[in-house]
């Protein structure tokens, strides 16, 4: 998946003076080198812009190693195959395993198959740097879920797949929003792999990005990096705010028996 091209453009003019403005389509007459008709169309095309890549990267690096992960929890917990403890004991081992000695094999492989520099790059490299925790997270929290309740599914002929959809992703959802938040808040705090598989392109920079660009082109006005930095906080802290009862309960979950 190519990234979209959002820098916005200054529309030319026709030969009756008027232009076109790029984000309402409406017909104006500029004034000197105004691209927008109005403050309101600057601003949509402002926070198009400056926003659009950082929840164009971080949902999808948050949803796609969730769902794996809780595919492949279940499958460890729940249901048996040959070769799983190898697999599982696998998963495990590639909790130690550094991402930065990955970093430069990863792009290699990304450069022959012309994959750098696009979004399905940057998710297919987080999903892989959080599967192995996530699946290990959410492999102990489902195991622990009463046993008695899947063999009353079975019973009722529910297949692996209904058991899975109807009743661990219901009864998981707080071990799910707790490794969500973390992946969150990696995702998209991260300047190293964004840098490594985006680039520095300016139409799909992530909010580290930008800041580290404000640091290098205007280091002496560090007035600019506290309020990019401010910003930046506020998503994360959102988010944790509106997950932050599914988080304790994730925490708390399997440290009291009885």
């Amino acid at each position: 998946m190519k990234a979209p091209n959002t820098t916005p453009q200054i529309p030319s003019r026709d030969d009756h003076g008027t232009t076109t403005c790029p984000v309402c389509r409406r017909v104006f007459t500029p004034t000197g080198r105004q691209a927008y008709c109005s403050t309101a169309c600057r601003k949509t095309a402002f926070r198009r812009r400056h926003q659009q890549p950082g929840s164009a990267v971080t949902i999808p690096a948050v949803v796609i190693p969730i769902l794996i992960a809780a595919f492949a929890a279940y499958g460890f917990a729940w249901m048996s195959f040959p070769g799983k403890r190898i697999l599982f004991i696998t998963v495990v081992a590639l909790l130690v395993v550094p991402l930065q000695i990955s970093l430069i094999p990863i792009l290699k492989a990304y450069l022959a198959v012309s994959l750098n520099g696009t979004f399905l790059a940057i998710w297919l490299a987080h999903a892989g740097f959080g599967l192995a925790l996530a699946t290990y997270l959410l492999y102990n929290y489902i195991s622990q879920l009463p046993k008695d309740i899947l063999e009353s599914a079975y019973i009722d002929g529910a297949s692996h797949f209904q058991t899975f959809t109807r009743l661990i992703l219901p009864l998981s959802t707080p071990a799910l929003a707790s490794f969500a938040i973390f992946q969150f808040l990696w995702v998209w705090n991260d300047l190293l792999v964004a840098q490594t598989f985006l680039g520095t392109n300016a139409d799909v920079a992530v909010m580290t990005s930008r800041l580290l660009n404000i640091v290098g082109s205007r280091g002496q006005d560090w007035q600019l990096l506290t309020a990019g930095a401010f910003v930046s906080m506020l998503v994360p802290v959102a988010v944790f705010l509106a997950l932050q009862r599914f988080f304790v309960r994730g925490m708390m979950a399997g440290s009291v028996k009885g």
